[in-house]
């Protein structure tokens, strides 16, 4: 390692610390959720095949756990996988993602953070679209952490918000003609609980990795009034520094605007 990287490594040490400090010092968002985005043009800028930006963007997703556990944010989601990339990726590469899928979910299930902080897994999305193997491997994750209820860790799977609000609109229909929702009482509130999240809060602070700024048919309803922060980093490269500064400037728009 040459003196200049020595150098940076030192000063990028004291710029986390003094972040993290800092974070530690406001009011934290109660609820953080992730679009995960890059994987695959990591990859490609690195030389490597798509596979191996999966996995690495599955290494830095358990890292991101980590590090919301660390600061006690009770709710975490990530997007993982849209109704729109199952007819855009190829089928190679979605094989490749669902066995990540089932390995990830069955480490989870085993993994000794989730049972000592309590994590409440859960999976949300179309199931039905998904292969057997993955469904087997969600209903192991779900199955042995139901009963928890310190830390909520939800994966958006074969999901896409607008599917979400429109299956809600369904459920208001069919309970509104069945007599058992009078039309006065058809408001957010009853929006809310019909979607697959409505057992959890809006998200405080949605961050989006990669350069693209925008949300991407992810939890359209629940957004309407989060943060949104966008960097460029890819989300294999994405660093607790990075997650850091996200949280800082969520915390510093708080406070500018008094909330």
């Amino acid at each position: 390692m040459g003196l200049s990287e020595k150098v940076g490594d030192i000063l990028g040490a004291r710029i986390e610390a003094r972040l993290r400090q800092d974070v530690r010092e406001l009011p934290l968002p109660q609820h953080v959720a992730f679009i995960m985005d890059g994987n695959r043009r990591f990859a490609w800028s690195k030389a490597l095949n798509t596979q191996a930006g999966h996995r690495k963007g599955k290494q830095v997703l358990e890292n991101v756990m980590d590090w919301v556990l660390e600061l006690e944010i009770e709710f975490m989601t990530v997007y993982a996988l849209s109704t729109e990339n199952l007819n855009t990726r190829n089928g190679k590469e979605l094989k490749g993602l669902f066995d990540l899928y089932v390995e990830g979910l069955n480490d989870i299930a085993e993994d000794p953070r989730i049972h000592d902080n309590k994590v409440k897994v859960q999976i949300i999305g179309r199931r039905e679209l998904l292969p057997q193997r993955v469904n087997d491997a969600i209903d192991n994750a779900e199955a042995r952490t139901n009963g928890y209820s310190g830390f909520t860790f939800t994966v958006c799977l074969a999901y896409g918000g607008r599917e979400e609000i429109l299956g809600a609109i369904r459920q208001l229909a069919e309970d509104h003609a069945a007599g058992k929702l009078p039309l006065q009482d058809i408001d957010e509130k009853a929006v809310s609980k019909r979607l697959w999240t409505g057992d959890m809060p809006d998200p405080d602070l949605v961050i989006r990795t990669s350069g693209e700024e925008r949300i991407s048919n992810f939890l359209l309803w629940q957004s309407a009034y989060s943060e949104l922060y966008f960097t460029d980093v890819f989300w294999p490269s994405f660093s607790k520094r990075d997650f850091l500064r996200a949280v800082h400037d969520y915390q510093l728009r708080q406070r500018r605007f008094g909330e």
